[in-house]
């Protein structure tokens, strides 16, 4: 598939494409001197510096995910229930009876 302009359309359109496209011609490159595009060694440096401290939190990130859990729920919860069981079987029955409370008959 090809793309066809009409006649009334293709000079405005190649005109103003041939504008945008030109280099100013007063000397001025827009920034673009003899050393546009090249990095310093100080640039270089930098860039590995960043590079090392990205490996080294990677690393401490690898530890640290490690130490988590599998799963966050409690276990405390479900162990101390057996043990107060056996708890209560050493203790009179007569102990776990509530006692009546004598403030809901100072109430009536």
């Amino acid at each position: 598939m090809s793309l066809t302009l009409p006649a009334g359309v293709a000079l405005p359109v190649t005109a103003s494409a041939l504008v945008l496209t030109q280099q100013p011609g007063d000397g001025d490159n827009g920034g673009q001197g003899e050393d546009f595009g090249k990095s310093s060694p100080v640039g270089f440096l930098v860039l590995i510096l960043f590079l090392v401290a990205v490996a080294f939190l990677v690393r401490s990130m690898t530890k640290h995910l490690k130490r988590v859990p599998a799963s966050f729920d409690e276990p405390a919860a479900e162990e101390p229930a057996e043990p107060e069981k056996a708890e209560k079987k050493d203790e009179p029955e007569a102990a776990e009876k509530p006692a009546k409370d004598s403030s809901s008959t100072k109430a009536d």
